[in-house]
């Protein structure tokens, strides 16, 4: 795969929902892997549950050449931009689509700071997350020898 990939993001609507729960569910079976269970919102959800949800969601999908390659969504409150759901195609992790999109989510939100969360054995998702600059500002205990980790960044307010 090149390294110069035509990264084209466009906001998500609800008529992404198909192409968006089948690359949500392709970037999650790793994780699934990762902590032995498939038992996750993200592997779980329905097209019928995705299609409300961005109904009004806010997000952004990328797409190299007409396939729909990666996903963000968000919610924003006045202090603080909630990042979640970032999914990427197996085959193009690693490209820059990840940090594409967290780019775009970032520079639409007029929040301060963000946050989103990571398991502690997504190494890949924490080292892209700290590269973004984000710093873990939380661990919470799962029970089952992993952690949540919360992790957050200033976001830079005076160029919006």
């Amino acid at each position: 795969m090149p390294s110069d990939l035509e990264i084209a993001l466009s906001r998500i609507s609800p008529d992404d929902a198909g192409e968006v729960l089948t690359v949500q569910r392709a970037a999650f079976a790793s994780e699934a892997l990762i902590y032995g269970t498939a038992d996750m919102p993200p592997l779980t959800q329905t097209l019928d549950e995705l299609r409300a949800e961005l109904a009004d969601a806010n997000g952004w999908v990328a797409r190299v050449g007409p396939r729909l390659v990666g996903a963000i969504r968000y919610r924003e409150t006045d202090d603080l931009l909630l990042i979640g759901r970032i999914a990427i195609a197996p085959d193009l992790q690693g490209f820059g689509i990840g940090r594409a999109l967290l780019g775009a989510a970032e520079r639409d939100s007029r929040a301060p700071e963000a946050e989103l969360f990571t398991g502690s054995l997504s190494e890949a998702n924490v080292r892209l997350y700290e590269s973004c600059g984000y710093r873990i500002a939380d661990r919470v205990d799962q029970g089952d020898g992993t952690t949540q980790l919360f992790m957050r960044k200033q976001l830079d307010t005076t160029s919006r």
